[in-house]
């Protein structure tokens, strides 16, 4: 008997597209509820249609009546022996070596359940976001589906935690994390500073004071050692990121959202921010030398890898126009194959709508990054010189998928999902996704893509067509570096550069008939672009004159 499996969630975000994708890959029957509170569970549950509810990203406690019902598997991002509402938090911010996954029941205690299996892994020092994003959810994933099997087998139960072993020996009950434990002073040193920036990212953020105006503060990295200023001055500024001196070096900050003012905060690139909060930034001198850079080349004999991390997949005019500058400078090496991958857990979600909300002129901006876009998207499908290889091991999202799709050859990761649509928000699409989608897919499944609004998995554009190849998370850069290889010997190069020359499509007809019906959502607000770019933007609940937030993950 096929097992009908509810999935609750606190939010459609990329690990509960991922969970929910997989769990019906594995043969079993799905329904997907996003909840906010216990009614809204009762809710769910009342039809009941399913045998088994899984939580893979659930913040509200499951009410009695419930839980005492059914089995209800909640995933804990945190080993054996951890429990607390910021396990993951505290971990990133605590720079832990090693961390975990549990699979457990629900029970009346928060994360004391019955454990039905568990996984560990190195914590890498990154943000939590991107932390989230990758280990985390790959490790959760694979105790969701081995959970399941488990709750199939009449033999199996889960084991109680004080009879499970513990991987992390400190593992304990933690309390939540307030705003004292995440607010930044500037005098501390640099690994205590990022290790409360990474914790917060991408949500709650790290309460701070630059200048003299309150913000949150994401997307850091280290910067030069023992800058000669006191701490909290800002001392350069590149492209769209500042560094800030702190107690024993400088910090880079890539991106920051302001708690005070009479609009609700956006949380956007630095610079621009800063300099809305009335901070002289044009007064900062730029950086010279190396900087922290999100496109990076590198080159391995005949290959040119192009590497791109862009925050939350987002790619804005400005970082759209040195995308375009460094693969051009990229595709004039004597190279014969060219890998554009993301270094980061997202490869690209298009447009930064963000970065649009916070301009003086959000349409005019939304239409310059789009053109953008394109640019990088024409220049991809035009490369004459080498075989273009789009490398996706993260996320990607609207035009973003789209851009991927330009390349000779579109390689993913098996933890990839692909959400290739704009109606969300309000967008008829550009990005040559009239030729580039239906040329892999065909017109009709192309259309359903667009049309239907729904994530697909990498195994499932692979099916489809839409990409040429899914790998193992874990193999997935010694595959592509063998694929690339591969790319370059003589007779496979000069197999893909004969079909590219026999293409004779006149690019300028697919852009015109999209930029045509994208200027009527942008500047007519047809498909109202205008309220829904708000609401993925303002993800927050907000009272100007208290400062108080609750921030929902993003």
């Amino acid at each position: 008997m096929t097992q009908r499996v509810l999935v609750l969630a606190s939010a459609d975000n990329g690990l509960t597209q991922r969970a929910t994708l997989a769990i019906r890959r594995s043969g079993r029957r799905t329904r997907t509820e996003i909840v906010h509170c216990a009614a809204d569970i009762r809710a769910a549950a009342g039809a009941n249609d399913f045998d088994i509810v899984v939580c893979p990203y659930l913040t509200t406690k499951i009410p009695a009546d419930v839980h005492e019902r059914w089995t209800c598997i909640v995933v804990h991002p945190g080993p054996v022996g951890d429990r607390g509402p910021h396990a993951l938090d505290w971990a990133v911010s605590e720079r832990e070596p090693l961390w975990g996954v549990t699979a457990l029941t629900a029970v009346e205690e928060m994360d004391a359940g019955p454990i039905w299996c568990t996984r560990t892994f190195p914590l890498p020092a990154k943000r939590k976001s991107a932390v989230y994003n990758t280990a985390v959810a790959d490790a959760a994933i694979e105790c969701l589906l081995e959970a399941l099997d488990k709750t199939a087998d009449p033999a199996c139960s889960p084991t109680p935690q004080d009879e499970m072993p513990r991987s992390v020996a400190h593992a304990r009950t933690r309390p939540a994390m307030h705003r004292r434990d995440r607010e930044i002073r500037w005098t501390d040193d640099a690994d205590t500073i990022l290790g409360r920036i990474h914790a917060g990212d991408g949500s709650p953020g790290a309460p701070a004071t630059l200048g003299n105006a309150p913000m949150l503060v994401y997307d850091a990295c280290r910067g030069q050692d023992a800058p000669p200023a006191a701490p909290g001055t800002v001392l350069r500024r590149r492209d769209h990121a500042v560094e800030i001196a702190c107690g024993d070096a400088g910090i880079w900050i890539g991106r920051l959202e302001p708690l005070a003012g009479d609009r609700p905060p956006c949380k956007g690139p630095a610079v621009p921010v800063l300099a809305a909060a009335g901070f002289p930034v044009e007064a900062v001198p730029r950086a010279q030398g190396r900087t922290p850079a999100e496109i990076r080349y590198r080159r391995s004999a005949e290959i040119g890898f192009l590497d791109i991390d862009f925050y939350n997949g987002a790619m804005g005019t400005a970082q759209c126009d040195r995308l375009l500058a460094a693969f051009c400078y990229a595709a004039a090496q004597n190279t014969k194959v060219l890998v554009l991958a993301n270094d980061g857990p997202y490869f690209s979600n298009g447009i930064d709508l963000n970065a649009v909300e916070l301009s003086g002129d959000p349409e005019g901006e939304a239409w310059r990054n789009l053109l953008a876009i394109n640019n990088v998207c024409r220049a991809i499908l035009t490369c004459s010189t080498q075989v273009t290889v789009a490398a996706v091991s993260g996320g990607a999202g609207a035009g973003g998928v789209m851009l991927a799709l330009t390349a000779d050859l579109v390689v993913a990761a098996e933890r990839v999902v692909f959400n290739p649509h704009y109606r969300t928000i309000g967008l008829s699409g550009s990005e040559f996704h009239t030729y580039t989608l239906p040329r892999r897919v065909g017109e009709a499944a192309a259309q359903c893509l667009l049309d239907e609004c729904r994530p697909i998995d990498a195994a499932g554009a692979a099916d489809l067509g839409m990409i040429d190849a899914v790998v193992p998370n874990g193999q997935f850069g010694a595959w592509l570096a063998e694929l690339a290889v591969e790319c370059a010997h003589p007779a496979r190069w000069a197999a893909i550069m004969a079909a590219k020359q026999t293409r004779s499509i006149d690019l300028t007809v697919f852009e015109s008939a999209e930029l045509r019906r994208m200027a009527r959502d942008i500047f007519r607000d047809q498909n109202e672009f205008r309220r829904r770019r708000h609401e993925f933007v303002f993800k927050s609940s907000w009272r100007s004159a208290t400062g108080t937030f609750t921030l929902s993950p993003r």
